[in-house]
């Protein structure tokens, strides 16, 4: 087990360190494990959650349509239009983020909204930062609401098996989504505080037109399907099949736009939007951990945590969820969580528990948790980066004032109603 180990540790440590090679390292990470032979090479293929790498591939492709469509920033302007001030547009921009962040990845859903801010901050003579940093930790905290929000949903539901339906009503409770609602409405209190001097007047007078609505229709289809696919039994469906509708349907969105232009423009344009380094890096760890579960190392991590805990189940939950919120600040939530969904369900095994309430928990700390640095969220960075091409460079002290005060706010509320309901 001691080879295992080091080379799991040698990964992560190289993932902290050199964050531009992520998806290399983790590529290399999973050849030494087939290599050494500690995961059988008959097993590397079924190691990797192809579910979850067609769901993640198909939503990037769709989302890319539904943004070049410009319907978001159509939106973004009707919601703006009925606000009275800076300090409400604000706030609907942000929950505005956060609704379409709980479909759409939280990136592209800065990409989306940010513009809009940047907009209003031209007109009004104002910073555009305070505004940008709250879409960006609103999108974050709706990543976590559905099955398609982030990357981290999507692995959850292929892990534990759960459907788009279940992040809303799961055995008969209430799912990921009110909880992340509650949180996002808590968190919302702090943002009328932080911008309650916000009163100057606001007037967009151009509205954005948009000629094709097309991947409007997509983007809902695709919801639709994944809704309709989760009331079939799994015995009578592939285990491929949310991947495949994503697919299928970004697909269908390309050979569209390819007849209906004459041009391989669209689809070039579309194939570009998709992150391939973040899909060879979950390859490359769901082998590495493929790996790693062959030698052992989960089950004992997870004896670990259960001897610290002492067996108890509010303090193995508590643990769970504020380490990842501490771990979620500094690293990306994508390994963590990849990580750490084999190591929840062995504690629950060996605790005896049902793994469900320490899933939730993990997800609502990892998510949530990337919000209180600059650093923790992909998001973020992007939006930090946006803010910097205008010439602002953010401070993390800046960034914290807003992001801290709303994330603690947003995971204790999760944290609470989590463990109310599913203790």
């Amino acid at each position: 087990m001691i080879l295992p180990l080091a080379l799991f540790l040698s990964t992560y440590v190289l993932l902290l360190i050199l964050p531009k090679y992520r998806a290399y390292i983790a590529l290399a990470s999973a050849a030494l494990f087939v290599v050494f032979g500690i995961l059988p090479v008959g097993k590397v293929f079924f190691s990797v959650d192809w579910n979850v790498i067609l769901m993640i591939a198909g939503t990037m492709g769709i989302v890319s349509l539904f943004i070049e469509s410009k319907m978001p920033s159509l939106l973004a302007d009707i919601i703006i239009a009925k606000m009275p001030n800076v300090k409400w547009a604000i706030i609907s921009l942000s929950l505005f983020a956060g609704i379409i962040s709980a479909f759409i990845d939280n990136v592209a859903t800065v990409l989306m909204v940010a513009p809009v801010a940047l907009t209003i901050s031209k007109k009004l003579n104002i910073s555009p930062v305070p505004s940008i940093i709250a879409i960006s930790i609103s999108s974050n905290l709706q990543g976590a609401a559905t099955l398609v929000g982030d990357t981290t949903s999507i692995m959850l539901g292929g892990h534990a098996n759960m459907d788009f339906l279940d992040f809303f009503f799961y055995r008969g409770r209430p799912g990921l989504f009110w909880n992340v609602q509650l949180g996002a409405i808590a968190a919302t209190i702090i943002l009328v505080l932080v911008f309650r001097k916000e009163n100057q007047r606001i007037d967009v007078k151009d509205r954005t037109i948009v000629e094709d609505y097309f991947p409007s229709v997509l983007l809902v289809g695709t919801i639709i399907l994944l809704i309709l696919a989760s009331f079939i039994p799994e015995y009578m469906k592939p285990s491929i099949t949310n991947g495949l509708i994503c697919v299928g349907l970004m697909a269908i969105g390309l050979i569209r736009d390819t007849i209906r232009t004459r041009s391989l423009t669209p689809l070039k344009r579309t194939l570009r939007e998709i992150d391939y380094f973040t899909l060879l890096l979950l390859c490359g760890l769901f082998v590495v951990i493929g790996g790693i579960s062959e030698a052992g190392v989960i089950d004992e991590i997870s004896k670990l945590f259960v001897r610290v805990s002492g067996n108890n189940l509010l303090l193995m939950y508590s643990l769970i969820v504020w380490a990842s919120v501490l771990f979620s600040a500094f690293i990306d939530n994508i390994p963590y969580v990849a990580t750490m969904l084999p190591v929840t369900g062995s504690i629950a095994n060996v605790m005896g528990v049902d793994p469900i309430i320490l899933y939730f928990g993990l997800l609502i700390g990892a998510t949530l948790g990337g919000n209180l640095t600059p650093i923790g969220a992909s998001a973020n960075i992007t939006s930090l980066g946006i803010l910097k091409k205008e010439g602002y460079e953010v401070k993390t002290k800046d960034f914290m004032k807003i992001s801290v005060p709303f994330t603690l706010t947003a995971v204790t509320t999760g944290y609470i109603l989590v463990w109310l309901i599913w203790r």
